[in-house]
């Protein structure tokens, strides 16, 4: 459905040249969620608005269901945003004109007769679950209200892409989770590909099927979602996740831990090793570690850990502290890899230098 190809942004900042997106290329399958994350400054809104030439890229291309966009005459540019909506995290509404009105509006830059303008609001009123509140005005609705307009404003045009900025930075927790279950079920029912911006690991984790992690203009790691939950590779990438999940232990515990095996004689300290393990689906029900304790004739006592769920399927992340010889740990960690488990020592835990 989209395929960005080597995209850079360029422009002149007070001191001096900025690269705000430097040679980012992704593919985005028809029909999915994709999420773009990073940090403030990262580049992602400067990337998102290049798929609908918001923002012109200084070099590579934007094909968007078979049309380079960077290609197209102004006419045919204007014929090509149709197909796209955008969802933006300030709602963007014109505070004199009525929550029906709002949603109105793209139809009547598009020259629709009122009749049909009339309809396509009631369908969309509905679907946003708005229609009792169809005569208010901006001011008289809820932030998450507000944004369920811009979201019915968006999809006014039948688009085939709809591309969300933040959409729900400035919404409470419960309003974000309101939100977000909307736009996954108008991207099912519809078959309404979404590009969402966020600098929020719970919202990725909520909604997405693919991602792609951004910092410093570039991006860094990308993949499914479950993947890079797993076995994320880039230290930003973990840092993000682990604010939403346990991919380590906490200072605390940690700052305890080191202490305890510290005082233990050299013999002994060898004998330890602490393991992440990361499950999905099933695998988080199968009692694997009482499995591994008696093959392998080894201890192990639980740090840390934590059950979520991803895309509908159960996810868990734990972390132990595996006593045995160092053999039977690594008998244990083959055996538990190739069960579906991703294995990762955490050697900056006993060796912090």
């Amino acid at each position: 459905m989209i395929k960005i190809q080597s995209v850079s942004q360029q422009f002149q900042g007070p001191g001096g040249l900025v690269h705000a997106v430097r040679d980012v290329s992704l593919d985005v399958r028809s029909g999915e969620v994709f999420g773009i994350i990073g940090r403030s400054g990262a580049g992602k809104s400067t990337l998102v608005r290049m798929l609908n030439l918001l923002n012109r890229p200084t070099s590579g291309s934007v094909v968007l269901d078979g049309h380079d966009m960077t290609r197209l005459s102004p006419s045919a540019l204007r014929q090509a945003r149709r197909n796209i909506g955008m969802i933006f995290q300030h709602f963007n509404l014109l505070s004199s004109r009525t929550v029906a009105d709002n949603v109105a509006l793209p139809l009547e830059l598009a020259g629709h007769d009122k009749q049909a303008i009339r309809k396509r609001v009631d369908e969309l009123l509905d679907i946003v679950g708005l229609t009792s509140q169809r005569n208010r005005y901006p001011a008289q609705i809820s932030g998450g209200q507000k944004q369920r307009v811009g979201i019915a404003r968006a999809l006014a045009n039948h688009p085939k892409v709809l591309l969300s900025d933040e959409a729900t930075s400035a919404l409470d927790p419960e309003t974000t989770r309101s939100i977000l279950e909307l736009l996954r079920r108008i991207n099912k029912e519809l078959g309404l590909t979404i590009v969402l911006i966020t600098h929020q690991m719970e919202v990725i984790k909520m909604i997405c099927d693919r991602m792609a992690v951004m910092e410093g203009g570039k991006v860094i790691e990308q993949g499914e979602v479950l993947d890079v939950f797993q076995a994320p590779a880039h230290p930003v990438t973990r840092a993000m996740i682990g604010d939403v999940i346990a991919q380590g232990l906490p200072g605390g515990a940690l700052a305890r831990l080191r202490a305890e095996l510290a005082a233990q004689p050299d013999d002994a300290a060898q004998r330890n090793h602490i393991l992440r393990l990361a499950f999905v689906g099933s695998g988080v029900e199968q009692p694997l570690l009482s499995e591994v304790v008696r093959r392998f004739n080894m201890d192990f006592s639980i740090l840390h850990g934590q059950i979520d769920e991803i895309q509908e399927q159960a996810f868990g992340s734990l972390v132990i502290l595996a006593k045995g010889d160092p053999e039977q740990i690594a008998q244990a960690k083959t055996f538990m890899t190739d069960r579906g488990v991703v294995v990762e020592e955490l050697d900056h835990v006993i060796s912090p230098d």
